[in-house]
């Protein structure tokens, strides 16, 4: 049972960084832009985070920094697909390329300047530990899983809930719908189509970026390694926002379904199945393209994909 609860337990650590990609993208999507550039946003926000937690010892300014860089890197993608109405699929391809190179570049900048792999101090890495609950953190196996979490997966898990009531609940909320189903009915409605995009893409772009930050910081271990940092988990979250429906609460299971695969390497015994390491490190992929050929196969409209997602809006041609 403890093996059984620690494999929960690092499904949830796993799938945390895929969480905040997944709500960062379905957020730039309810509002009718599809963003291929999850992967890039994750990596300038997993550096601009570590280089922040590294310098100040600041968790704050560190998911701070995340955030704004991603965000500012949105900015540029809304800017040239919303107002100058550039091909969403190649400008989001560009951000991803853009993105992983100007992070990796940077890092090994710094790698060089100290001579090896930085790493965040100890007082740091103590910040952005587990936290503990007393009393409920010591409950027997609901107490790890549900009061003994880092600070960051609570944070995904309420902006998750907070999206989702925002969505269905609020009249912001179904003014972004509208403007992902029909922006130009949304327009004639009165509502200000290009604001709520600029608004959308940003706070998802960030968002993701706190994503990227989260595997510098945590699940790196707090060590800048270049090599496979993000390793792919923009492009997962691109697919999780299909699996989950676009749903912002729906998406803190999948994600963490998700991470329960990636995690299986470490927990299935070699005497039970004996398989290489790098079946278990595909596992998630694979899912990844067997929920594409499933959606791309399925019939209606019962995805739940908004009806102009990733489609330019001219107001002059409503």
């Amino acid at each position: 049972m403890n093996t059984f609860i620690n494999f929960l337990y690092a499904a949830i650590l796993s799938g945390t960084p895929l969480l905040f990609g997944t709500l960062g993208e379905i957020v730039t999507e309810r509002a009718g832009n599809l963003n291929l550039g999850v992967e890039g946003m994750m990596w300038i926000g997993a550096f601009a985070g570590f280089y922040a937690a590294y310098s100040t010892e600041s968790v704050v300014l560190s998911i701070l920094a995340a955030f704004l860089s991603a965000a500012l890197s949105a900015a540029v993608y809304a800017f040239l697909t919303v107002t100058l109405r550039a091909n969403q699929n190649v400008t989001g391809l560009t951000l991803t390329t853009f993105g992983t190179g100007i992070s990796l570049v940077l890092g090994y900048s710094m790698t060089g300047k100290i001579g090896g792999a930085p790493k965040v101090s100890e007082v740091f890495a103590s910040k952005v530990d587990a936290v503990h609950i007393p009393v409920l953190s010591d409950i027997p196996y609901v107490g790890k899983l549900l009061f003994s979490l880092n600070p960051l997966t609570y944070f995904a898990i309420l902006l998750c809930i907070l999206f989702a009531l925002f969505y269905n609940k609020t009249r912001t909320g179904l003014s972004v719908r509208a403007i992902g189903e029909n922006p130009a009915a949304a327009d004639v409605a009165g509502i200000n189509v290009t604001l709520h995009k600029y608004i959308n893409i940003i706070i998802g772009g960030g968002i993701c970026g706190i994503g990227g930050a989260f595997m510098s910081l945590i699940t790196a271990n707090g060590s800048w390694q270049p090599a496979g940092i993000v390793n792919g988990y923009g492009w997962i979250s691109v697919a999780l926002v299909i699996f989950v429906s676009w749903n912002p609460a729906l998406a803190i299971l999948g994600s963490f379904v998700f991470g329960a695969f990636n995690s299986l390497t470490y927990y299935v015994p070699a005497s039970v199945i004996s398989v290489p390491k790098a079946f278990y490190q595909m596992l998630p992929f694979l899912l990844t393209i067997i929920v594409l050929i499933i959606t791309s196969v399925r019939s209606g409209r019962t995805s739940g994909q908004p009806a102009a997602c990733g489609l330019n809006y001219f107001r002059e041609e409503r």
